[in-house]
């Protein structure tokens, strides 16, 4: 463990970075700016082929790196890595949303360990989907925890933890953003806290764990059975991706936003659009829902209102 006398300001500190979406650019981006550490590589996910005509896309943390003229690689498997990583001689690495499971044999290289950013009040949530977990179940709150990373799946002991209040209105993509800019602000001062001995690592406790698995485009086919409650966090936690969607006459259509209020209405057929007060909703297996913005597939998202005018004969359909 590092200790008092290991004054962060007297050299720089050698570091790898572990990252691939989104998500990790701005922790990246602070620990490019501080002059404490240097960056001798950044590791991440490989290109993937993507689209109708599969264009061949890096992943963002790549190119952020590319552009700051930092060495990249993006192995297959990271445990082929491990007499590279070794030569690299690094004090500590920074795994943010990397996509890999680090073996044992690389989290014991650095001499100030492996240190990830987790977008989740652990224990609760380990595992991958800990950004749609606390929308999906209606939770006041969710935020960051930088641990010490070990063998387990975010199991390893606590250096510090940051939280954000949720008003039940927020998708998918407003709670990324909120967490990514917070985990900018954490990350250093946590860092250099860490390696100068100032925090003391608390272990987890196990008995109020909960894991999240990854979420699947599958997931985001809507089951109308459920209420109309399930089905609003739905539709905020898979805001982008996957997305909410369901069939209609052989069509997929994506319900991309609804009204935060579900409407107590219940003499409608499981899956019936009709319409309310002008409102388009659907009737669900308790409630139903009024919908804001509708897509179908291949075509621009639209206004319930603006839908409506071009698909009248919709109302009284089923939706499968």
């Amino acid at each position: 463990m590092p200790t008092d006398s290991q004054k962060i300001s007297n050299k720089k500190f050698r570091l790898i970075f572990m990252g691939t979406p989104d998500f990790a650019k701005p922790g990246l981006t602070a620990l490019i700016a501080d002059s404490n550490f240097e960056i001798v590589s950044v590791f991440t996910q490989a290109d993937k082929a993507v689209g109708r005509h599969q264009d061949i896309i890096s992943p963002p943390v790549k190119n952020l790196a590319t552009y700051h003229d930092l060495p990249v690689l993006q192995p297959v498997k990271l445990k082929t890595e491990t007499a590279t990583i070794k030569n690299l001689k690094p004090d500590l690495i920074v795994v943010i949303a990397y996509g890999q499971i680090i073996p044992p044999e690389i989290l014991a290289i650095p001499r100030f360990g492996c240190i990830n950013v987790h977008a989740s009040l652990l224990p609760k949530y380990r595992g991958a989907a800990c950004l749609n977990a606390p929308i999906l179940n209606g939770d006041k709150e969710t935020g960051l925890t930088i641990m010490r990373m070990e063998s387990g799946l975010d199991t390893g002991p606590i250096l510090r933890q940051a939280k954000i209040k949720l008003n039940g209105q927020e998708n998918l993509k407003e709670v990324h953003d909120k967490l990514a800019k917070l985990s900018a602000k954490l990350l250093i001062p946590t860092l250099q806290d860490f390696i100068a001995g100032k925090i003391k690592a608390t272990a987890q406790n196990k008995d109020n764990a909960s894991y999240v698995k990854a979420i699947k485009k599958e997931d985001g086919r809507i089951d109308w059975t459920k209420s109309a409650l399930v089905i609003e966090r739905m539709v905020r936690a898979y805001h982008p991706w996957p997305g909410t969607y369901s069939e209609l006459q052989g069509k997929t259509l994506k319900i991309t936003a609804v009204k935060n209020q579900p409407l107590p209405s219940n003499q409608h057929k499981i899956g019936e659009i009709f319409l309310e007060d002008n409102n388009l909703a659907i009737q669900t297996g308790q409630d139903a829902l009024i919908i804001l913005k509708l897509q179908v597939a291949g075509k621009k998202e639209l206004s319930a209102k603006d839908f409506l005018s071009g698909h009248r004969d919709i109302i009284g359909q089923i939706l499968k």
